[in-house]
């Protein structure tokens, strides 16, 4: 029986760390896909690998992702005018209340 490879040492190591990886750019493509294959039949292909995967624009990464029907899921980004029109609003309304509150107190004393 032949000792495994120190190729195949390396891509079963990275496929353990892969979580922890921020860019894979530096990879050789042919290793790359190896480790992209492995990382789907080992279950590890999270959305933060996935998009680890896809930003290094391999096309044999991008057409298994495209021939596995696998979407990257988007974050709906919720408007901020929105948000802070409804802040001042809320402010507003407190600040009027305790106003009278402050108005009631000072006429009984």
């Amino acid at each position: 029986m032949k000792p495994p490879s120190l190729l195949s040492l390396t891509v079963d190591s990275a496929l353990l760390h892969i979580a922890c990886f921020t860019d894979l750019s530096a990879v050789p493509d042919l290793i790359l896909v190896e480790l992209f294959l492995k990382t789907l039949s080992a279950g590890r292909l999270t959305e933060k690998v996935l998009k680890l995967f896809v930003a290094t624009g391999n096309e044999q990464i991008l057409l298994f992702v495209e021939s596995l029907n696998i979407k990257q899921i988007l974050t709906p980004i919720l408007p901020t005018s929105k948000l802070l029109l409804r802040t001042d609003i809320i402010s507003s309304e407190i600040l009027s209340s305790s106003r009278l509150l402050l108005s009631g107190c000072s006429e009984k004393f």
